[in-house]
């Protein structure tokens, strides 16, 4: 093989790389994984790298995000390999007249070249967004996957989050139930909580207790979450929560008033009697 096709073979080796992991990607995300945590985990299951965190051992109680993540496995083996053996030919052949450093230059430089286009094509938003639809539309057309695209449902880009919190020793939620807390009032939603025994409690009620040591999968405002998971318990805590049920409730009625403003100028949808009934005296 040669230097420019051992060059070619590495190039298309590494946009291949790319393309099976935007692809476990999106098929991450419709079983309910964010965006951000499903490129991460692909790409740490490809390379075989990294994936070791808390995270990836939850993502493996998922049957079919387990299958996913045991292909992308399978597939960067063979990647892996296969971009080691084009490298030989770009740095060993050094042609009839032996090793020459202008040439290996070059050969550098190209590579560096055609790595530089994939990066930006890569990282392409416009790319990304209409690669991200084909894909879809193909797990859909021609896979059994139960595609589900969570992240537009929630309106996770329009800063909503859903994630997890940990309810630490002296933080505010601690020791007290959720119709206590009222985080609803906040605009916070308790989806389920991880108990540190390993329990899961899903949808739970006003009369469950936040343990210490829980894990709280929750639905709101991305600046909310952060808040509250760092709130301490105490007055400052109280009235932190106060301050934000006063905001939400703000929120809620301008909403409604902007309901009611979009209702008046509403066009009405109800046919209207053409006949007018004669005035009477």
């Amino acid at each position: 093989m040669s230097a420019l096709a051992g060059i070619i073979t590495l190039l298309s080796t590494v946009g291949l790389g790319l393309l099976i992991t935007r692809i476990a990607t999106v098929a991450l995300m419709f079983t309910g994984v964010s965006k951000d945590l499903a490129r991460f985990q692909a790409r740490s299951a490809f390379t075989c790298c990294g994936f070791t965190t808390s995270e990836s051992e939850r993502l493996m109680d998922h049957p079919v995000r387990r299958r996913i993540v045991m292909l992308l496995m399978l597939l960067g083996n063979g990647v892996v390999v296969m971009a080691i053996s084009s490298l030989i030919p770009v740095f060993l052949d050094t042609g009839q007249e032996g090793f020459r450093t202008q040439e290996l230059a070059a050969r550098i430089l190209l590579l560096m070249a055609g790595i530089a286009v994939i990066w930006a094509i890569s990282i392409s938003k416009w790319i990304d967004k209409r690669l991200s639809a084909i894909i879809a539309w193909a797990l859909r057309k021609f896979t059994h996957l139960d595609v589900q695209d969570y992240h537009s449902l929630l309106r996770l880009s329009e800063g909503y989050s859903v994630t997890e919190l940990s309810a630490r020793e002296g933080a505010w939620m601690v020791g007290k139930s959720l119709s206590t807390l009222r985080l609803a009032d906040e605009g916070v939603q308790v989806l389920g909580i991880r108990r540190s025994s390993g329990e899961y409690v899903g949808t739970p009620t006003g009369t469950t207790y936040i343990r210490n040591g829980d894990t709280l999968l929750v639905y709101g405002r991305a600046d909310q979450l952060v808040e509250l998971e760092n709130r301490k318990a105490g007055p400052e805590g109280d009235q932190e929560h106060e301050r934000r049920r006063l905001q939400q409730q703000a929120a809620i009625e301008e909403q409604q008033n902007q309901d009611r403003r979009r209702g008046r100028n509403a066009t009405p949808t109800t046919p209207t009697n053409s006949m007018e009934e004669p005035s009477v005296g």
